[in-house]
Parts: C-alpha cells; structure tokens; sequence
C-alpha cells in the first residue's frame, strides 16, 4: 500500500527575513531596471533569478513588489517602506531626510522635559535607516543638544559612517560619536575653523570645506562625502540642517513621523520659504509606527514631474 506523502508547510516571510532581505539589497545599491529576484531557499537572503524567487521586485514599474509566499504583516510593511530606498535606478547615489516632530510640528520639547517625541517604533525604525545607508548626517546643534551615538544598536545591521556638520568648529570634543570608537566618524568643517578640532586625533577624520556666506555648501558636503566612498545619505536632522538640504535641492525622499502630541513652543521641524508649494504636489506614502504616523515624500519623483524646483 503506497503511503500518503506530505508536504511541509512553508513558514511565512517574517519580519526578519524581510529586514535581512532589504540590509541584502541596500548593500548592493541595485541601479538595474529589470526585475530582481531575493531567496530565502538556501538559508538566504540571497539574490536569485526571478523564477526561483520568494521575493520579486520589479523597478520598472515604480519598485512595485511581489511576495511568492506568505509573509507576516510586520514583513509586508517594512518591505513597503523601504524597498524604494534599496533598489532601482536611484539607489546608488540616494539622500534621505527623517524628522520626528508633535501634530504642530515641534521637533524639541522645552527644558526639563523628557526629549522624546515620537515612540520607540520610530526610533527603532531609525536605527533601521541608518542601517541601509552608508552615512548619517546630524548638524552641530543635534550633535551638541542630544549628544547623539548614531549607531544601529536596536537592530542588526552595520554601523554607518557618522557625519557632523560643524561650520563653525563649535561642537565640544566630549560628545559620544568622537571618542567612543563604535563607527568611522568625520566632522565637516568650514577650512577657516577646522583647526579647532585638529586635537581629535586620528580616529576621527576632519574635512575642511570653504565657507559660502558662513555657511557649507552643502553639494560640496555631499561630494566630499561620496569621494570618500559615501553615496547612500541619511539625513537625521536637525529641523535646520534638513530645511537647508531641502532649499538646495538636495534631498530625494523626506521623511516625516508625527506624534500624536501637541507642544505648543519651541523650534519648528521645518523652515523654508515656499514650502507649501515646494511638497505641493509630491507623491506621499503614509505608513504607521505604533502610534506614530509616517509621511514619505518622493522629492526626486516630484522633480522629475517638474513639482519641485528648489
């Protein structure tokens, strides 16, 4: 008598599979236009033909995606979040902007009060972005108020390099990323005020960019930073430093969480003259974080459409 065969069931993208999936691609800034293919077959992630895929992407159709098996709801919606920032035409040379702000757009809470504003899913989903880009970038002011690590030590992926813009050379020596050795550092300074920090010492690499009306200009920021091998960009904020990559034309996706907290004083997340008409007509996902909501604007998309001029 012929025994009846049976048939594993397959068990379920899961959240980590998906997160290991997207580290796959974002290490390789996949610029292709034709349909790609990852595995989970052999213990994967792993690139793979299209036919013998679990998870195909298809760039030329807007980074539309596919599942070939089942996925958990956690895993369908970090895929929808992030496959745009891992794939396709624009990957290899990407700059990303990420602000936490209250519903009336406060990005600081006032002195003596806890400074978080969004909850830990959105921090957490900022560990993740970081893990898919090559740098993070904070202004002086987030690097002197919030003393920031800029690590990815909520998630598993690689530190990325972290990036401070110091024009004037005013951020104390003391802060964690400059002495705490856990990622390649750099601090961007204006050349007439690099020598304040030549006493880092050598872990910490100084680059000195000319000033334009006291200011770095920020395109040559980005092209001292992608001579260094950093090409894949996340700007962490401030709400000054990202208003001021927006005004020069510079950022392809902004994104925006907002808490469902009101603040009533302190700085605004952004400040940009023609602001309204500049997201006008900007293609926008909008995504939950636990209570949080997320806003993901497509700038490179709006400019391509000829929305955006900045």
């Amino acid at each position: 008598m012929q025994q009846p065969s049976f048939t594993l069931p397959v068990a379920p993208i899961s959240e980590d599979d998906a997160w290991a999936a997207l580290r796959l691609l974002a290490g390789h800034a996949l610029v292709e236009t034709s349909a790609l293919g990852v595995s989970f077959r052999d213990g994967g992630p792993a690139l793979s033909q299209v036919r013998d895929a679990d998870l195909v992407i298809n760039p030329a159709a807007g980074l539309a995606w596919r599942a070939e098996r089942e996925l958990s709801p956690e895993a369908r919606d970090l895929l929808d979040v992030c496959i745009p920032l891992c794939a396709g035409p624009g990957a290899s040379h990407l700059v990303v902007a990420h602000l936490g702000q209250s519903v009336d757009g406060r990005v600081a809470t006032p002195v003596g009060e806890p400074p978080e504003i969004t909850g830990l899913e959105d921090v957490r989903f900022t560990h993740r972005m970081r893990a898919l880009f090559d740098a993070v970038v904070v202004g002086a002011t987030t690097a002197v108020v919030d003393d920031p690590r800029l690590t990815t030590r909520l998630v598993p992926g690689k530190h990325p390099a972290r990036i401070v813009l110091d024009p004037h050379g005013r951020v104390p020596h003391s802060r964690h990323l400059f002495h705490d050795g856990k990622a390649r550092t750099l601090v961007v300074s204006g050349a007439e005020h690099a020598h304040r920090h030549a006493d880092l010492g050598g872990h910490v690499e100084v680059v000195a960019v000319p000033l334009e009306s006291d200011e770095l200009p920020l395109e040559m920021v980005l092209n001292e930073l992608a001579s260094r091998g950093l090409r894949r960009v996340f700007i962490e904020g401030g709400g000054v430093t990202v208003s001021r990559f927006m005004a020069a034309g510079l950022v392809d996706r902004l994104e925006v969480a907002v808490a469902p907290r009101i603040i009533g004083v302190g700085e605004a997340a952004i400040t940009l003259d023609g602001f309204s008409a500049m997201l006008k007509n900007a293609p926008c996902r909008r995504f939950l974080l636990g209570n949080d909501v997320l806003f993901d604007f497509d700038l490179r998309g709006a400019r391509r459409l000829g929305a955006v001029t900045p």
